[in-house]
């Protein structure tokens, strides 16, 4: 008989206003992995409401999860009150210690940070956050998909996917990540080259920046005060 695959655990972490394709898009690409036993993990078993709306059900919480061989903070607005919330910190700091990859999407990239775990670590996270990942010791890279050791950090939203194909062939190999990819059809061709600054240009970007200035000052100070916490 063959011998058994041995799961592979995956965890996603859920929050209130969750932008659900930053967990949603890898989560597609992590349910096909060799053995995959992917988790919704929450602080309670209560359904999450994502940003937009989206109802998502958790199906463990952070205190019963089993340890995970790979760990995903997703980003989106909620993840504000994330940087100085205790139990979300601790939950990652003690699964981060035995997990065989460490990673987020998005602006998931400072909660890890804020649990200390990107110091001297180059790391990614959505262009209009990217900067403030300094002020966790991290090195800010404008990429796609970032690897630094076993953290994995993907950019802004869609950045899930690659990420998550990224880490596919690290853990099974090519072959495996390009199959994924095939079965789910990802061969993006945009109808716009406006997914990044640059592309969208200064008139756009600009446009994008100011409606979020309100978010992104409560961001800011969020980060500032987990700084200063995990610097103390």
């Amino acid at each position: 008989m063959p011998e058994a695959v041995k799961p592979f655990r995956i965890g996603l972490l859920l929050f209130p206003d969750i932008t659900q394709l930053d967990m949603t898009g890898p989560y597609e690409v992590f349910t096909k992995f060799p053995g995959a036993e992917v988790h919704l993990v929450a602080k309670s078993m209560q359904p999450v409401t994502a940003n937009g709306g989206m109802q998502i059900l958790p199906t463990i919480t952070t205190a019963t999860c089993p340890q995970l061989d790979l760990v995903c903070v997703p980003g989106g607005a909620g993840m504000n009150p994330l940087l100085n919330d205790k139990e979300t910190l601790d939950f990652l700091r003690a699964q981060a210690v035995l997990a065989r990859y460490v990673t987020s999407v998005c602006t998931g990239a400072l909660v890890l940070g804020a649990a200390g775990l990107l110091k001297g670590k180059r790391a990614a996270t959505h262009w209009m956050s990217l900067e403030m990942l300094a002020h966790f010791g991290a090195i800010p890279v404008a990429e796609r998909v970032v690897k630094d050791g076993n953290v994995f950090t993907g950019g802004g939203v869609t950045a899930g996917i690659d990420f998550a194909l990224t880490v596919a062939a690290e853990a099974f190999g090519p072959d495996v990540a390009k199959a994924i990819q095939l079965a789910i059809e990802y061969d993006p061709q945009p109808p716009f080259n406006a997914g990044s600054p640059k592309g969208a240009g200064d008139v756009i970007a600009g446009k994008a920046r100011a409606s979020a200035a309100k978010r992104q000052s409560e961001r800011e100070a969020a980060v500032m005060q987990a700084a200063a916490r995990l610097n103390a």
